[in-house]
C-alpha cells in the first residue's frame, strides 16, 4: 500500500479522530463521516475506514476502494470476518487501546458497590445526611482480603488483577489457554472453571470479548452459583450476560448488585428495570472513553499503515 496515494475514512458520531489526525501531519488524505447515512454515502471514497459501531456488513459490496479496516475499538463483532476476507479487506482492531481505561473503570464500579459511593450520591441529590448503621451488612465494605474472580485475562484482565491486587484482593483467573502463568492472577483455571469458581468469588469481573462461547456466559445458572454478597461488573460486552437472568437475580436479593458498562441493547430501553435498582450502578458503555482515546487509536492505525505500506506481516491486532 502505498501511503501518498491513499485516502482514510474516519467514522464516528463523536470522537475527534479526523481533527486529532491531521495535528499528526501525515500529509495523509483524509476525512470523517459522523452519521450512518453520510458513512454509508461516502463508503465507497476511502481506501482505508476507521470505525466501530456505525459499520454494517451491507456496506461491504459497495466499499469498492476498501483495502483495510481499522476497528477503532476492541471489539469487532459487527464485522462479518469471512466477508471482508472474501473481499481482500485487511482487518484489524484496537485491543489494548483502552486497557488502563477500562480496567480502571472496572475497579471503578466495584469501589462504587462496596462503598456505596452511588447511594451517597443519591442522599446528596435529596439533602439527606444518612446516620451510622447498626447493621454490619449494610454497611460499607472493605477490599483486602476479598476475591475477584476475572473471567478473560487479555491485557484488560491482565491490569485489573493487578490493580486487585494492589487492593490486597486474592485474584482468581479464567482464560482459555492456561499453559503459561499469568503476573498477578493467585490462581489460573481453565474457562470451562466457571461455574465452580463463582461460589469463591466476592466480585466477578469480565473482561472478555463476546463471542460464541462466551454469550450469555452469566446465565441463571451462573448467578445461582455466585454467593448472595457477591458483585457482577460487567466491562466486556453486554451479550455476555442474560439480562433477564440478571434482573431476576437482583429482583430476588441473589447477589448482592452489579456494576454495568454494557448492555445487551445499547442504549438501553428507557423501560428497563436495570435503570431502577438501588444496587446497580449503571455508565453508558463509557469504560473506554478517555481523553487520550484518538491519540491512542491513531497511534494503533499509524502503526498499520505502516506495516501495510512495507508488506510486513502480522498486523497490529489483525484480525484478517
Amino acid at each position: 500500500m502505498n501511503l501518498n496515494d491513499i485516502t482514510i475514512h474516519f467514522a464516528h458520531p463523536a470522537y475527534q479522530l479526523s481533527a486529532l489526525f491531521e495535528a499528526r501531519e501525515t500529509g495523509i488524505e483524509h476525512f470523517q463521516t459522523w452519521t450512518r447515512d453520510d458513512l454509508r454515502a461516502r463508503i465507497g471514497e476511502g481506501d482505508v475506514l476507521v470505525a466501530s459501531g456505525y459499520w454494517n456488513n451491507e456496506l461491504l459490496p459497495h466499499a469498492d476502494n476498501l483495502k483495510f479496516i481499522q476497528v477503532c475499538g476492541a471489539g469487532y463483532d459487527m464485522f462479518d470476518v469471512n466477508a471482508v476476507r472474501a473481499k481482500g479487506v485487511r482487518l484489524a482492531n484496537a485491543s489494548g487501546v483502552n486497557v488502563n481505561a477500562v480496567s480502571d473503570h472496572a475497579m471503578g464500579l466495584l469501589l462504587a458497590m462496596t462503598r456505596q459511593i452511588h447511594s451517597g450520591r443519591d442522599n446528596q441529590r435529596k439533602a439527606h445526611w444518612r446516620g451510622m448503621i447498626s447493621d454490619l451488612a449494610q454497611r460499607e465494605d472493605e477490599l483486602p482480603g476479598k476475591t475477584m474472580l476475572i473471567y478473560g485475562l487479555g491485557k484488560i484482565g491482565g491490569r485489573l488483577a493487578r490493580l486487585a491486587q494492589a487492593f490486597g484482593m486474592t485474584v482468581i483467573g479464567l482464560k482459555r489457554d492456561i499453559a503459561a502463568p499469568v503476573e498477578h492472577v493467585d490462581e489460573l483455571h481453565p474457562s470451562a472453571a466457571l461455574l465452580e469458581l463463582l461460589p469463591r468469588a466476592d466480585c466477578t469481573v469480565l473482561t472478555c470479548p463476546l463471542t460464541d462461547q462466551t454469550r450469555n456466559v452469566i446465565d441463571a445458572a451462573a448467578l445461582a452459583a455466585m454467593k448472595p454478597s457477591s458483585y457482577l461488573i460487567n466491562v466486556a460486552r453486554g451479550g455476555c450476560v442474560d439480562e433477564a437472568a440478571l434482573i431476576g437475580a437482583l429482583r430476588a436479593n441473589a447477589i448482592a448488585g452489579a456494576g454495568i458498562d454494557v448492555t445487551a441493547q445499547e442504549p438501553l430501553a428507557a423501560d428497563s428495570p436495570l435503570w431502577s435498582f438501588d444496587n446497580v450502578v449503571l455508565t453508558p458503555h463509557t469504560g473506554g472513553e478517555t481523553r487520550k482515546y484518538e491519540d491512542n487509536v491513531i497511534d494503533i492505525l499509524l502503526d498499520n499503515l505502516d506495516r501495510l505500506s512495507r508488506g510486513s506481516e502480522p498486523l497490529h491486532n489483525q484480525v484478517v
